[in-house]
C-alpha cells in the first residue's frame, strides 16, 4: 500500500497531536490542525504547493490567534504580579535606625535592610512606616497615619534639590 499525500498529512497531524499531549507548551496543537487541513486539501486533489500554503496559513493563523484569545479571554481578570522594588511601594517597614530630619537611617522590609529617608519628619527606631517612593537604593517612607503634607517630587527634581546625596 503506497501512502498518498493525504495519508502523510494525517500521520503528521496525529504525531503533532500526540506531541501536544506529551509536551507542556500548547504549541504543536496548531500545527496538528494545520496538517489536518492540509490532509483535507490533499484529499480534495490540490497540489503539494497548495497543501503547504494551507498548512502554513492555518498553523500561523491559529498560533497568532491563540495568544490573543488566551490573553483577552482567559487572562482578562489576572492581576499584574508586582515584583522587586515595585512590590515594596505601599508596604509596611520597620525603622531599625532612627530617621532624623535631613539625615537618613535604615528600615527593614521583607527581611532586608534598606537606606531610607522620611517624608513625615523624624522617626524613632521601632516605628512602623509605609514605603511611598523608591529612588535608586533609598526608600522614602512616612508614618501610616501622617497626612500627605509633603508632596512627593519626581525623582529628577529630588536629586537636583537634595543636599544630602
Amino acid at each position: 500500500m503506497d501512502p498518498t499525500a493525504w495519508q502523510l498529512w494525517l500521520i503528521a497531524a496525529i504525531v503533532l497531536g500526540v506531541m501536544e499531549i506529551k509536551l507542556s507548551g500548547f504549541v504543536t496543537l496548531w500545527f496538528a490542525v494545520g496538517a489536518l487541513m492540509a490532509s483535507l486539501m490533499a484529499g480534495a486533489g490540490l497540489g503539494f504547493n497548495s497543501q503547504l500554503v494551507v498548512f502554513t496559513l492555518v498553523s500561523a493563523a491559529l498560533f497568532g490567534a491563540s495568544r490573543t484569545l488566551f490573553k483577552n479571554v482567559f487572562m482578562r481578570d489576572a492581576v499584574h504580579l508586582k515584583t522587586g522594588a515595585e512590590a515594596m511601594l505601599g508596604q509596611e517597614a520597620v525603622v531599625t535606625e532612627a530617621l532624623a530630619e535631613g539625615h537618613g537611617g535604615t528600615v527593614r522590609i521583607n527581611g532586608e535592610l534598606w537606606m531610607a529617608r522620611s517624608l513625615s519628619g523624624p522617626l524613632p527606631e521601632g516605628e512602623r512606616v509605609t514605603v511611598e517612593q523608591i529612588e535608586g537604593l533609598k526608600l522614602w517612607v512616612r508614618r501610616p497615619s501622617a497626612s500627605h503634607e509633603v508632596a512627593l517630587q519626581p525623582v529628577r527634581q529630588k536629586k537636583e534639590n537634595a543636599s544630602w546625596d
